[in-house]
């Protein structure tokens, strides 16, 4: 039966959504459902870890295509094991906290929201476990859909015109991801991922071969790389949850996760140098985390400062791709799930912290670390650690990257100083919002509202304290979740050796 489990992981929120849709009038049980079909994957996918460490390979194909030598299936290697666990391991944590926060705001249609949820992580995980180009691209799509539905959720007029504008990036993006799964097949006869590279694309033109790079580039908008940015911080009116599920679950991460891929299991590290390609998508990462940092600094609005901040991290981990040394993808490999932890925490702290004293903008937060102090201390430990500061895991990961940057053979100087202007630009929009929190006074100096005030919910303040205790775990032993021996996998395999 091992050879179903990808399928039946994959399963499991599909099964889930039409039971939840089916228990619209018993909340309690709806939310059941949600709650055991995430358990039920994360056991799952983490069931499959031993075997890829072991060497062998888990493939599941559905049906053959009409192509030759394409099929719809799935394989599970080491770097798509790493962003399937990270995204189900967050499933169950903010599952718990939607319930939590759906319930305290006493949001309308519960049941469309949990619906569309379990299908967004379906195809997820659908395209972290894809065997090749054409299998990811439908399940990148089923992404998009799904989660079109969450992004308008409010239905205000605003919330609308940010879902019409999320649809127009990424649908038109999934078209660019079309072309270039099209001529990748024209090219080598095949879609299928194959570590180092997809061999006949060596002896392909090269201007043809580059245009394609151009459009899987395109194509993975949901990276939000500059300047196609912009649908991100607008799709902040959706709830909080949902901005959580952008940010560190999937979408984004699917992004980031599709270049990774690419580079590294469709081009290959040879043809990425010799046709100067590194180099140009380093470039555009560079820009993207140094203004992106810029653009944080401006905002007022918590959410959307977070918005602007992962549009900065994600190039972190376009960087270290684009670095081509093994320290550099193994610091973009470790950045999928460390800052998954991390940014996470920081979006439902937003959120709990809406829901306990319904401020939303950073200005309006004097004080409140002596109110919700649980909750502000977890936003602290994950925002240190998005600036790189250890004890927390995102210096691990930033650590790497700088390693990888130190080593390139050209131009390392360069990005190094640039992953080290950028984290200094995090300090400097990070630290802001702790010093406000914990060390200025509300204004008019009133201590009775501290005393009326208190934490949000358990439902919601349980998955912000465990995501942040994780955020350390992973500093202190970085193997939690089998992702370090998985990254030295995944690094191996790409003929870098255990470095």
């Amino acid at each position: 039966m091992e050879p179903m489990t990808p399928l039946v992981a994959i399963l499991c929120p599909a099964i889930a959504a039409p039971l939840i849709l089916m228990s619209n009038k018993h909340p309690n049980i709806r939310d059941g459902w949600t709650i055991a079909a995430s358990l039920a994957m994360f056991t799952l996918v983490i069931s499959m870890a031993p075997t890829v460490l072991d060497g062998e390979v888990i493939k599941c194909t559905l049906f053959q295509t009409i192509f030759a030598n394409v099929i719809l299936g799935f394989k599970v290697d080491a770097f798509g094991l790493i962003f399937a666990i990270t995204s189900s391991s967050l499933w169950i944590l903010v599952s718990f906290y939607s319930i939590g926060y759906m319930r305290a705001l006493k949001e309308h249609a519960q049941t469309r929201y949990f619906f569309y949820f379990a299908l967004a992580i379906f195809g997820a995980l659908g395209v972290a476990l894809s065997a090749n180009l054409l299998t990811m691209f439908v399940f990148y799509e089923i992404l998009t859909i799904s989660t079109y539905p969450l992004v308008i959720h409010d239905q205000s007029p605003e919330a609308l015109s940010a879902g019409r504008k999320y649809l127009a990036y990424l649908l038109t993006s999934g078209t660019f991801f079309l072309f270039g799964v099209l001529m990748t097949y024209y090219l080598t006869g095949t879609t299928d991922f194959s570590p180092g590279g997809i061999q006949p694309l060596h002896s392909a033109p090269q201007m043809i071969v580059t245009v394609m790079f151009f459009c899987f580039l395109l194509g993975f908008m949901k990276s939000a790389w500059m300047p196609f940015h912009s649908w991100l911080p607008t799709a902040m009116i959706a709830p909080t949850p949902v901005s959580a599920l952008l940010h560190a679950v999937a979408v984004v991460k699917a992004g980031v996760f599709g270049i990774v891929r690419v580079v590294c299991y469709v081009y290959g590290v040879d043809l990425m140098h010799e046709l100067g390609l590194w180099l140009i998508l380093a470039c555009i990462a560079a820009f993207t985390m140094i203004v992106g940092s810029f653009l944080a600094i401006a905002q007022d609005n918590l959410k959307r400062r977070l918005a602007y901040s992962t549009i900065s991290q994600l190039s972190y981990i376009i960087l270290g791709a684009a670095l081509l040394t093994p320290n550099g993808i193994k610091g973009a490999m470790l950045h999928i799930p460390f800052h998954g932890y991390m940014k996470i925490t920081l979006f439902l702290c937003a959120g709990a912290i809406m829901v306990a004293t319904g401020k939303k903008n950073i200005s309006e937060m004097a004080g409140i670390g002596k109110q919700i102090p649980v909750t502000m201390l977890a936003f602290t430990i994950t925002a240190i650690g998005m600036c790189g500061i250890p004890p927390v895991c995102g210096f691990i990961s930033k650590l790497y990257l700088c390693f990888g940057a130190w080593t390139s053979d050209q131009y390392g100087i360069l990005f190094l100083a640039v992953i080290l202007t950028s984290s200094l630009l995090d300090v400097i929009y990070f630290f802001p919002i702790i010093y406000t929190a914990f060390f200025r006074e509300p204004e008019g100096g009133s201590r009775s509202s501290t005393v009326m005030m208190k934490e949000a919910p358990l439902f919601i303040l349980v998955p912000i304290v465990i995501t942040a205790i994780f955020s350390i775990i992973f500093f202190i032993y970085p193997n939690t979740l089998y992702i370090l021996d998985l990254t030295r996998t995944a690094i191996a395999d790409l003929g870098f050796g255990g470095a």
